[in-house]
């Protein structure tokens, strides 16, 4: 699963009120992608621990917090 190239560099620019190159887009895009999935599989596991088969926003911020 990957964030659109687009949209990132679209949230790059609007947040850093600068230009964005493809390379800088891409690597967030990278880094993004991995701490979406490291996030989502922790916050999977804390879901299932509380008897749960749905993620809540409660799991994505502990999740977060603890990694």
């Amino acid at each position: 699963m990957t964030l659109p190239l687009a949209t990132i560099e679209r949230l790059m620019k609007q947040v850093g009120k600068i230009r964005v190159g493809a390379d800088g887009a891409g690597e967030m895009q990278a880094i993004l992608d991995k701490k979406l999935a490291s996030v989502t599989e922790k916050a999977a596991v804390l879901a299932k621990h509380a008897g749960r088969k749905t993620i809540k926003a409660e799991d994505v911020r502990l999740a977060n917090e603890q990694l």
